[in-house]
């Protein structure tokens, strides 16, 4: 029978990272993800029956790809604390830069309006939310079984979003101080989407380039939008130049993009500015 130290040890030889074969031990033991203090203090305790068998099963899971937020059900994004499942793309560190930005601008707006399009699991909105409990926060997903996850996720955490069916911002009046968005943007034929056949396809893939569904929220944004603004945009390693280009070319102005936590620039996003009245002669 193996010890807890054991147990890792023939995870990581397997090919496992250690962080990755910690949660899922800690899953397996039906304690808290973050408690790994807990299994240095235990590392010599024995691994026995049920959840022995468990930890082995995850294991082989996470080794076929799937993520280990949906083994495990959970995933950390922004301090809170989400259930996640296949309904769902699994949450990445890099989209809190599209979060933080956002803070960043709406800092000295008093309730501000904000809609996330493609909400997924509710990350995006549910953090936004939670660090502006004054903001209206509308959440909006063509996928209703996405939708009943994020639902699901505000009512554990008791925080007041608005979700909402729709195809992007088809029929969504604003006006809005904020879009805010991480919509598909691999292209379809991107060799890269057989290691993520474990995620929804449609809120990877977007078109032959990647770029269908950011250029149809480009060109609704702007008649949604209050003066002052802002479109901020989620995308592809590649892509910011692509995006900027789709922003100024929509009327956006101050277009910029942000680097995620490897200086990759990760988000883009432009304000629309106000219609000045012709000048009179």
């Amino acid at each position: 029978m193996n010890t807890l130290s054991q147990a890792l040890a023939q995870a990581q030889r397997a090919g496992l990272p250690r962080i990755e074969a910690q949660m899922l031990l800690l899953h397996a033991l039906g304690r808290p993800l973050h408690d790994r203090a807990w299994l240095i203090a235990h590392d010599d305790e024995a691994l026995a029956g049920e959840a022995d068998a468990v930890f082995g099963s995850l294991c082989r899971r996470r080794l076929e790809g799937e993520p280990v937020a949906y083994l495990t059900g959970r995933k950390e994004f922004h301090g809170l604390t989400l259930a996640v499942d296949r309904r769902v793309l699994d949450p990445r560190p890099d989209t809190e830069t599209l979060v933080d930005w956002a803070l960043e601008l709406l800092e000295d707006l008093p309730a501000p309006r904000i809609v996330d399009l493609g909400t997924g699991s509710g990350a995006i909105a549910l953090a936004l939310a939670h660090a502006r409990p004054d903001a209206q926060v509308l959440a909006i997903d063509a996928s209703e079984d996405a939708l009943a996850v994020a639902r699901a996720n505000g009512e554990i955490l008791k925080l007041p979003v608005r979700w909402q069916p729709g195809d992007w911002l088809d029929g969504v009046p604003g006006p809005f101080d904020a879009i805010v968005s991480n919509p598909p943007y691999i292209p379809a034929a991107d060799p890269h989407l057989a290691a993520l056949c474990h995620e929804p396809l449609a809120a990877l893939a977007s078109g032959d380039d990647g770029l269908r569904d950011i250029r149809a929220i480009t060109a609704q944004a702007p008649a949604r939008l209050k003066p002052g603004g802002w479109l901020l945009l989620e995308h592809g390693w590649d892509q910011a130049d692509a995006v900027q280009s789709l922003l100024r070319a929509a009327g956006f102005a101050q277009v910029q993009s942000r680097r995620d936590l490897a200086g990759i620039a990760r988000c883009t996003g432009g304000t629309m500015p106000a219609k000045h009245p012709p000048r009179m002669k």
